[in-house]
């Protein structure tokens, strides 16, 4: 009889370090710093960073036609330099539009 209180005894300490043990292991897997919130966070980071460098892929496929462009004819720097700089060409002539002088009058500058 006290041989099987004995193993009893035992099998319910090892039963209850065991349990112990996993509630251990099951704080640490919810709450610690590398837990289920630190993946999921890092999760939503990852999703964020993808999302930008798509974004950033794209402008870069832009930038790159555009740097063709300009690499292949005059065409695309005239066109940059009239949108960007306002310049106009030599036998050009250059109309301003003003609503402010209550008719549209034109004002004429050549170049």
């Amino acid at each position: 009889m006290k041989e099987r209180l004995r193993k009893s005894v035992a099998f319910r300490l090892i039963v209850g370090s065991l349990l112990c043990l996993v509630l251990v292991l099951q704080a640490r897997l919810w709450i610690s710093n590398g837990g289920f919130s630190e993946v999921s966070r890092l999760h939503t980071q990852v999703e964020l960073q993808t999302h930008e460098n798509e974004q950033l892929a794209e402008r870069n496929e832009r930038l790159t036609a555009e740097v063709e462009d300009l690499q292949r004819g005059f065409g695309a720097v005239e066109e940059r330099a009239r949108s960007d700089l306002g310049l106009i060409g030599e036998d050009e002539t250059f109309y301003v539009f003003s609503e402010e002088r209550g008719g549209g009058e034109a004002v004429k500058t050549a170049k």
